[in-house]
């Protein structure tokens, strides 16, 4: 789901922000310039070493491509933003159309539960409201996929 994201022509035009929420509850600010490792040995390497020092910086400059950040996600989050969530067990809709329905001057963040199984109430306390985004059940890094064509597409980013 992270390699979707960062790897998206909407990420690289800079109209993408990724924060991530650990399972204990630890929130990680992403740059879109980091560049994640392709194995899950070197990158859970890199999740420990950020974990300890709260920040990983590049080597090529002062630039933190990785920061733990104070907890709630709503005070990084911009004003007038539409907090959604994607659900199965929500109403279907068509994303370029909902993009389409956000007022100009409006930003939207989108809250991904990346777990294969269980509740997806993980969000329930900042959103404001749950929409699915395909008739079937998809894993996240597909739905990531799905919501940023279309978002692209919206914002004529190519």
């Amino acid at each position: 789901c992270l390699l979707t994201l960062l790897d998206s022509p909407i990420n690289k035009a800079g109209r993408l922000q990724i924060y991530i929420s650990t399972a204990k509850g630890v929130l990680i600010e992403v740059s879109p310039s980091v560049r994640i490792p392709r194995t899950f040995k070197r990158f859970a390497g890199l999740m420990v070493q950020l974990l300890h020092r709260l920040s990983i910086r590049s080597t090529n400059s002062q630039e933190k491509l990785l920061r733990v950040i104070n907890n709630p996600i709503t005070e990084h989050l911009p004003p007038k933003c539409r907090k959604v969530t994607l659900s199965f067990d929500a109403p279907v809709t068509h994303v370029r159309s909902y993009i389409d329905g956000l007022d100009s001057d409006e930003s939207i963040c989108v809250f991904v539960g990346a777990m294969a199984k269980g509740p997806d109430n993980f969000a329930d306390a900042y959103v404001d409201e749950k929409i699915s985004i395909s008739n079937f059940s998809l894993s996240a890094s597909v739905a990531c996929s799905k919501f940023c064509h279309a978002a692209e597409d919206a914002w004529d980013v190519l």
